[in-house]
């Protein structure tokens, strides 16, 4: 990653906080677009030795994100690489779903990644790059109670292998990764018997870890991935084949 810029959205916390750590693991300088403070963040990867900044920016406002990623362009001096991480969950069956509901998960979720590509490969159109947006199992192969994030995490496969043709020859990789069950405190706060019943499902009879989804982040990002694009990976312990 040595000589790369990568945005990373939803960065302050979770699995993106993980991705942008082991991106600046692997000498790679990150820029942090969040509504959440990512200070702590930063100053932990520029105390790995690599650049870092954080931006507080609202990913589902398209003027903001145009105007941010232009800015790290000049703090920074190029986009090379962009993970849509950032998104949300307000689960509830479908008939008690709210409209407002609905439109808070595809904006955070899917928008947001239609508002940073757009702004990104503006920039990558130059140099190439690659981009990889966090999809989920629930995107894969649906989840009841999760009709908008299902609905969100899919539209990223359809948007991923869009996005992939029409850039593909601009040197502009696209591809997805779909985690399953990861261990991040959403689930460690279920209960022993819910987790139980969870782990029954999976193959590998474990959860998987926030490093899981970041190593198939970095190989996409990398030149280990160079000939990959359009692809969804799927991190789910076998949960889904």
């Amino acid at each position: 990653m040595k000589d790369t810029v990568t945005i990373v959205t939803g960065a302050s916390q979770g699995i993106g906080k993980t991705i942008a750590e082991f991106i600046a693991e692997k000498g790679g300088d990150v820029a942090i677009f969040d509504i959440a403070d990512g200070t702590d963040v930063v100053e932990g990867i520029r105390a790995q030795g690599q650049r870092a900044e954080f931006y507080h920016v609202d990913v589902t406002d398209f003027r903001a994100v145009e105007v941010a990623i232009n800015t790290v362009v000049k703090d920074m001096g190029k986009v090379t690489g962009l993970v849509n991480n950032a998104g949300i969950t307000n689960d509830k069956l479908l008939i008690r779903m709210k409209e407002e509901e609905w439109d808070k998960v595809i904006h955070v979720n899917l928008k947001s990644a239609f508002n940073c590509t757009r702004a990104a490969v503006k920039h990558m159109l130059r140099t190439g790059g690659a981009i990889v947006n966090i999809s989920s199992i629930s995107g894969v192969m649906g989840n009841a109670g999760q009709a908008n994030y299902a609905a969100s995490k899919a539209g990223l496969i359809g948007f991923t292998k869009s996005v992939a043709k029409e850039y593909g020859e601009r040197g502009i990789r696209v591809n997805a990764v779909a985690p399953g069950f990861i261990r991040t405190k959403m689930t460690d706060a279920l209960s022993e018997k819910t987790q139980e019943d969870m782990l029954k499902a999976i193959p590998l009879k474990r959860f998987g870890e926030t490093t899981s989804v970041a190593h198939a982040v970095y190989f996409l990002l990398s030149e280990y991935g160079n000939y990959i694009t359009g692809e969804v990976i799927n991190v789910n312990g076998g949960l889904h084949m």
